[in-house]
């Protein structure tokens, strides 16, 4: 059994680590060099870096900032955010992350999935998806979060795997930010959909919400940023009650 995965997510604004609700009300949390420094110290899996204004501000991506984290960070790192065209990619693995993360971008040209998998493999290609809730399913939203697009988010994951995706990072605009529990109905409808791993997004509150994404949610991981960020939980402690009910993780 493959263990599931921790990830402390650093959405970054200005150069600095942010955290907001349903993607708005930022609040400042830091350095994103010296939180992912203490992140890989503690014992998390994996990193997220995200440049969330970077589409909005028609601006390429965080190159220094992959760098940096290259320097600092020994843990495997997914960075994104303003990635439009396979150089993008190429410039941040470069730098030293294991995976880029795409997502306006990739709505609006499906041929950049397909693009980034054939020179980089698709292991090096997360598609990130940010869904709300409607009456009859989740549609996609990009500009971060700002944008309504149409696409039923379970079809537009299924169809990022068909283009050559390696991992689904999917999170709920609805519950992102209110630490209320993640959305294990959408997070479990889209791991249904797919073969590839799914990251649940949006919406931890505590170790539980982290233990129904993974169980009931059918997710590979699980992305969180307030927990960690304003010092709620440990990593260690998370993995711990995760451990102690049964879900595979990997304990340092």
């Amino acid at each position: 059994m493959l263990a599931k995965r921790i990830i402390p997510c650093l959405d970054v604004k200005d150069g600095r680590v942010v955290k907001g609700t349903s993607f708005v009300g930022l609040r400042d949390a830091g350095d994103p060099v010296a939180c992912g420094r203490q992140y890989s110290e503690a014992g998390a899996d994996e990193l997220v870096f995200l440049d969330i204004t970077a589409t909005l501000q028609a601006r390429g991506t965080i190159r220094r900032l992959a760098a940096a984290v290259g320097r600092e960070v020994f843990i495997p790192y997914t960075i994104g955010g303003g990635v439009a065209e396979p150089e993008d990619i190429r410039a941040l693995l470069q730098a030293g992350a294991e995976k880029v993360s795409i997502n306006t971008a990739a709505v609006r040209d499906r041929s950049l999935i397909r693009r980034g998998a054939e020179a980089f493999g698709n292991q090096a290609v997360v598609v990130a998806i940010d869904a709300k809730r409607t009456p009859t399913g989740w549609e996609v939203y990009v500009n971060a979060g700002t944008t309504p697009t149409g696409l039923e988010a379970v079809a537009w994951a299924a169809e990022a795997e068909a283009l050559g995706a390696g991992e689904v990072l999917l999170t709920s605009i609805d519950a992102d930010g209110h630490k209320a529990g993640y959305d294990c109905e959408l997070t479990a409808a889209v791991a249904d959909a797919v073969t590839i791993p799914v990251i649940a997004s949006g919406g931890a509150g505590g170790p539980e919400d982290i233990y129904r994404a993974l169980t009931d949610g059918k997710a590979d991981a699980a992305l969180a940023a307030s927990i960690f960020h304003y010092g709620q939980q440990r990593v260690a402690e998370v993995k711990q009650y995760l451990a102690d009910r049964g879900v595979a993780v990997r304990i340092p």
